[in-house]
């Protein structure tokens, strides 16, 4: 079955050190000059260093900027680590898979995200955002904000179908957040265990049918 797409999935797989740079939010002026330079800055460094080893004059040396500029912004280090971690995961340049059933767009979905979060700069990112919320409970993620528009628009798809579809949350529960705990974890992910995943949701699609 021939496969489209639609404008919202796969990250780049370009070189490590271009797939590294989020893409930028643009305040305007310098303020836009100064974060483009710091997240350039900070995606290099993401790419070859642990979190633990950045440090704002580090980030601002590369960048060419005051650090100054950089305190006075974003605070600390780990706030600025979150703050590029959630723009690299919340990228408006995605596209969701489109194969014209929901199993076949979720099995795509989740190896791609798969894909993704087990390359080592993209490890170090949700890594650090974790880091940066030690001891914080929030009310909403970003990042699982673009996940669930994600999984909303395929879900609806699907549904235009006339498919029976698992909801938005349990696909979340049982296929985002296995992946997303076993790379902080440090444990082994692959594309077999996203597509199990997969099927186990999809599986309870079915026992709810019955």
């Amino acid at each position: 079955m021939s496969t489209k797409s639609t404008q919202v999935s796969a990250h780049p797989s370009t070189q490590e050190s271009e797939a590294s740079t989020p893409v930028k939010r643009r305040p305007g002026g310098r303020s836009a000059r100064v974060q483009d330079a710091v997240y350039s800055a900070v995606g290099k460094l993401m790419a070859t260093q642990r979190p633990d080893q950045i440090t704002i004059p580090i980030v601002a040396e590369l960048a060419e900027v005051n650090p100054t500029s950089v305190y006075r912004r974003w605070g600390d280090i780990d706030s600025l680590l979150e703050e590029v971690a959630v723009a690299a995961f919340t990228r408006e340049d995605e596209v969701l898979p489109d194969t014209g059933s929901l199993e076949g767009d979720l099995r795509e979905w989740a190896r791609v995200i798969t894909d993704d979060i087990v390359r080592p700069h993209r490890t170090r990112y949700l890594r650090a955002m974790v880091n940066a919320r030690d001891g914080v409970m929030l009310d909403a993620c970003p990042c699982w904000t673009a996940r669930r528009e994600q999984l909303a628009e395929m879900i609806s798809r699907a549904h235009t179908r006339g498919e029976h579809t698992p909801g938005v949350e349990q696909v979340l529960d049982h296929v985002i957040a296995p992946l997303y705990h076993h790379v902080v974890f440090a444990m082994p992910i692959d594309d077999d265990y996203a597509e199990r995943l997969v099927g186990d949701v999809l599986s309870m699609r079915s026992n709810a049918k019955s």
